[in-house]
């Protein structure tokens, strides 16, 4: 916050508490005459509003370290409880601001919930004096950017990781060929090697594009009707030719009835990563399933297959971000490790969700529900988007 907007909030602070201080002796004068009860002191409607203007929450403490106010916010970030401070943090704050007569600025964290479901608030606290008495505190949850921050220094060290291996390897494999041009046999084997991981490359750094765009695509400007059972069939003729390759057979069945509203190419590209994944790890001469059902307003695309299985303590983290199962066998398969994050942030968009059931050695549904549109939904879309 810039400090000479906190200065002059203090200073309303320090005046409105300054005519609290003095209604409050007077009100004890009157009390011991018996004209009245003390009241707990409290900040002017002005005061407040000023703080609530800031969007940030806040709490006003006493000499004693006692809590005057304090903001909703606050209390739901644990900071304190009645009338008193509970993060031992802030405490230790108020009290260096108190001797000292300084502002101070830290960012704490506070664990919150029960043993069963902790999670832990990032809040960045700053404590400012409010005249000879009263301890200013003013508080920002910044859980979220934190979050969003570990995640993007996560994504750009494992890019960095990802990156690394192909590179690497087409360099080698080009050393290779290079010291066996004399050998056609070793030119040959190498030269297969070295377009295996230009593939691999060129698959990664396009699913990172992919992933980039898709969280950079606003889905509401951009959505239209999109007819699931056209999108499917689309999406088992592009993956067909590698089905063929594995002779692996595509199966389709079901149908839907109603369209759904949203971005067809990426909901595209969410079908088509599950049938490629499904094929990819499929063993050859087997079977891949697609189902399409329609139930309770929603739109589902099932896509079945017949490899090795994920086991249940794994299932929570396939989708997160280049992470793997089996990273050998990934790597055997091609894999980039960036298919089922890019489904998930797909499905999120489109205020979808999806499921897997897999046990290992019977294989993997993976399961994409969409809202479907309703009857009276559809024909105002259709009208609004008819040609004048």
């Amino acid at each position: 916050m810039n400090p000479t907007l906190l200065a002059i909030i203090s200073g309303v602070i320090g005046l409105a508490l300054g005519f609290v201080s003095l209604w409050a002796v007077r009100k004890s004068d009157r009390e011991r005459a018996g004209w009245a009860d003390v009241e707990e002191p409290t900040l002017s409607d002005g005061a407040a509003e000023v703080l609530a203007v800031i969007g940030r929450a806040y709490v006003v403490v006493d000499a004693v370290d006692g809590v005057v106010q304090a903001s909703p916010g606050a209390y739901a970030m644990g900071l304190v409880r009645g009338h008193t401070v509970i993060s031992d943090d802030l405490i230790k704050m108020i009290h260096t601001v108190r001797a000292k007569g300084i502002i101070q600025e830290r960012e704490i964290h506070i664990t919150r919930g029960g043993p069963s479901k902790r999670h832990q608030l990032v809040v960045d606290l700053r404590v400012a004096p409010v005249g000879d008495e009263y301890i200013l505190v003013l508080a920002d949850d910044r859980t979220e950017i934190a979050r969003a921050q570990a995640v993007r220094s996560d994504f750009v060290a494992n890019v960095s990781h990802e990156l690394k291996t192909p590179v690497g390897a087409v360099s080698l494999m080009s050393e290779a060929i290079e010291a066996s041009a004399d050998d056609p046999e070793a030119v040959a084997h190498f030269t297969k090697k070295l377009q295996k991981e230009a593939k691999r490359l060129s698959a990664l750094v396009q699913d990172i594009i992919e992933l980039s765009r898709l969280q950079s695509t606003d889905v509401v400007r951009q959505s239209q009707l999109v007819d699931i059972n056209n999108l499917v069939a689309e999406s088992v003729d592009r993956n067909r030719l590698t089905a063929e390759d594995k002779s692996i057979q595509l199966q389709v069945g079901g149908s839907a009835t109603r369209p759904v509203y949203g971005d067809r190419e990426l909901l595209g590209t969410a079908v088509r990563n599950l049938i490629e994944n499904a094929i990819r790890y499929s063993p050859e001469n087997t079977k891949v399933g697609i189902g399409i059902t329609q139930r309770d307003d929603a739109i589902k695309i099932s896509i079945k297959d017949q490899g090795p299985g994920i086991p249940e303590d794994e299932q929570d983290r396939i989708f997160e971000r280049f992470y793997r199962v089996d990273p050998a066998r990934s790597r055997q398969t091609g894999g980039t490790g960036l298919g089922l994050s890019i489904v998930k942030h797909v499905v999120a968009q489109h205020s979808g969700e999806i499921t897997l059931w897999s046990v290992p050695g019977e294989g993997s549904t993976f399961t994409l529900s969409i809202p479907a549109v309703d009857r009276v939904t559809e024909q105002d879309l259709l009208e609004t988007s008819a040609p004048a």
